[in-house]
């Protein structure tokens, strides 16, 4: 079975104004170098639908969706947090972005694929049920692990996020939720400046220092993800997969490497052949230096898919 690869052109369209590290060009790098490796076209390639009001609203207030419609500007930018800025197309590519995972969600649970990478932009860990920060607008990982459990009855998925910033947005949505097993790494004391505290059964959080190289690293993940991934035995795994831990990428601390990436993902893989059947979906988080978010995610990509 192959692996599916969802975009939009819209979320290329989403522009927060020149100098700003999230920008479309990160797409354009990760689809250059898939295409250079000859991967892309043996991935199933797929557009990503827009999210519904009732596929947000699982895990973001009502309230909150409605004031994001509402804010959408004509022109110009409006900013929802000193980070996060909204212009003409950025409502579309956030529905894109979260439709994406929720498309993902689909096509592995209905065995059309084995798994699924989406490409896509805003990214979403920091967004909150109830505010956006951090570059995030809609929490698209967690639109995903909603849907699953929701429409398609799952009772166990975890969510592993190696961004090098702490997923606030997605601890928040699902704290009080055992269902859902979070286990992140991320640089703390680091933006948000959270996570290093509020650790439980099903929240595995391991903060690391700035300098964190691959060594330790995987050493972390082998000590406190692994071992608690397979006692929770998930039916479906979730993927934040944010690159910014590269140590070309100086939005950080952290001196990871693409073969870091790869032995991640191959670790998820194990778990998810272990227990979920091989469900996997990965949505794209952070990744600033082009060049290394390319070749990382075509390491992650290349695991993923077997090729």
């Amino acid at each position: 079975m192959q692996t599916a690869y969802i975009n939009h052109p819209d979320c290329l369209r989403h522009d927060m104004g020149a100098h700003h590290p999230e920008c479309p060009a990160r797409l354009g790098a990760i689809e250059d170098q898939l295409i250079a490796s000859g991967l892309l076209p043996y991935l199933q390639q797929h557009d990503a639908p827009l999210a519904t009001f009732e596929q947000l609203a699982r895990v973001h207030t009502p309230h909150y969706i409605e004031s994001i419609q509402a804010a959408a500007p004509a022109q110009g930018l409006i900013y929802l947090d000193p980070d996060t800025a909204m212009g003409p197309h950025s409502l579309n590519a956030a529905l894109r972005a979260a439709g994406a995972a929720v498309l993902a969600t689909e096509l592995v649970l209905e065995h059309k694929v084995e798994n699924a990478f989406c490409a896509i932009r805003p990214p979403g860990h920091h967004a909150e049920p109830g505010k956006a920060m951090g570059f995030c607008i809609f929490n698209n990982v967690a639109v995903a692990a909603a849907h699953a459990m929701e429409k398609f009855g799952l009772r166990r998925v975890a969510i592993v996020d190696f961004d090098v910033h702490h997923g606030n947005g997605t601890e928040a949505m699902f704290r009080d939720d055992p269902r859902v097993m979070l286990c992140s790494t991320f640089q703390h004391p680091y933006y948000p400046y959270s996570g290093a505290d509020s650790s439980n059964a099903h929240i595995i959080n391991v903060p690391l220092p700035a300098g964190t190289d691959g060594t330790i690293f995987r050493e972390k993940i082998t000590e406190r993800w692994l071992p608690a991934l397979d006692d929770f035995q998930p039916e479906m795994l979730f993927v934040s997969a944010g690159f910014d831990g590269h140590r070309e990428d100086d939005m950080a601390q952290f001196n990871l490497l693409e073969a870091d990436y790869s032995w991640v993902t191959q670790q998820v893989k194990d778990i998810a052949g272990r227990h979920a059947r091989k469900r996997i979906v990965s949505v794209l988080e952070g990744g600033y230096e082009l060049h290394a978010l390319g070749r990382s995610v075509l390491a992650h990509l290349k695991v993923l898919s077997g090729l």
